[in-house]
């Protein structure tokens, strides 16, 4: 039997992060800070990147693409999030809506895709040095990086559909600040299982293909770091991969808090605020964890910005 889209909704109300008028400009200033300062320090990072011809080598060109990525987060959720703070109607059309989800699924996918791909590199770099050229030589890092944004852009792309296919004809109010798969399934008058299946099974593969492959890599790191006598030479290694270490606790710290936490522990105040720290402060924070812990990246920031 063929399924129609009985979508009647033409519009969503966004429920904000707030119900009280007296906070509205106090969360647009905040937000409004920390998109620029995100925006910024991104943009310098990339600059910096492009400009220093001692960074092109996989490690920075990995980052060039997180910070890439960061911005197209922070970009898909904020400006709409501003227009709510300071707006008495918060609705998002349901074109946009769907677009956004689009955008934001997809970044971040390519997100978490690339965090494994650059655990990776920290392995080859760490356990096998000498290789490292021939492991880690331009194509497969072009082919990491290409693939990142194949699977993140179809797998978004495929959420989207199947979004697409389901019946709006009931409550249109999205308790969140942004379209997201599970707050617009909860709206759905028709049956989710389909969408439900979908989001389990491409779970499973992603976590193949980027949690398991930064479980394994820092399993082995830690092996050889173990095998080292000279504490110097560990704590010189440990360096190269503890920016990346803080990155990835940020990222699926606040994630796994979202999705796995006991349904008795539930709260939407306490949701709203950890997934403005995964959509928000963490693509913020991450072009100063890269750069703040690394001489390179900060002489070429500050020729940059000379």
């Amino acid at each position: 039997m063929e399924t129609k889209n009985q979508t009647t909704v033409k519009y969503f109300i966004l429920e904000g992060l707030s119900d009280n008028p007296e906070q509205q400009t106090s969360l647009f200033a905040l937000f409004l800070t920390l998109y620029l300062v995100g925006l910024v320090s991104n943009i310098a990072v990339m600059a910096a990147i492009a400009a220093d011809s001692h960074l092109h080598t996989p490690m920075y060109f990995f980052i060039w693409n997180l910070s890439l990525v960061d911005i197209c987060i922070t970009t898909t959720i904020v400006p709409q999030l501003l227009v709510s703070c300071i707006s008495h109607w918060k609705t998002i059309s349901y074109s946009c809506c769907i677009a956004q989800l689009y955008f934001f699924v997809g970044m971040e996918t390519i997100d978490s895709l690339l965090l494994g791909a650059m655990a990776y590199d920290r392995y080859v770099a760490i356990c096998r040095p000498l290789h490292y050229c021939t492991a880690m030589d331009k194509k497969v890092c072009s082919m990491l990086i290409a693939g990142s944004w194949a699977v993140g852009l179809l797998n978004s792309l495929l959420h989207s559909l199947m979004i697409v296919r389901l019946s709006f004809c009931a409550s249109n109010l999205i308790q969140s600040f942004f379209c997201d798969v599970p707050a617009l399934l909860k709206l759905s008058c028709s049956k989710t299982s389909n969408n439900e299946l979908l989001i389990l099974t491409e779970g499973i593969c992603l976590a193949l293909l980027s949690i398991a492959p930064i479980v394994i890599s820092y399993a082995l790191i830690i092996s050889t770091l173990l095998g080292i006598r000279s504490s110097e030479r560990r704590i010189k290694a440990f360096s190269t991969c503890s920016s990346h270490l803080i990155v990835v606790s940020l990222y699926y710290g606040t994630v796994l808090f979202i999705y796995f936490r006991p349904t008795s522990s539930y709260s939407l105040r306490k949701e709203k605020a950890v997934t403005v720290m995964y959509t928000i402060v963490t693509p913020m924070l991450n072009p100063f964890i890269y750069s703040l812990r690394n001489d390179k990246m900060k002489v070429a920031i500050k020729k940059v910005m000379c």
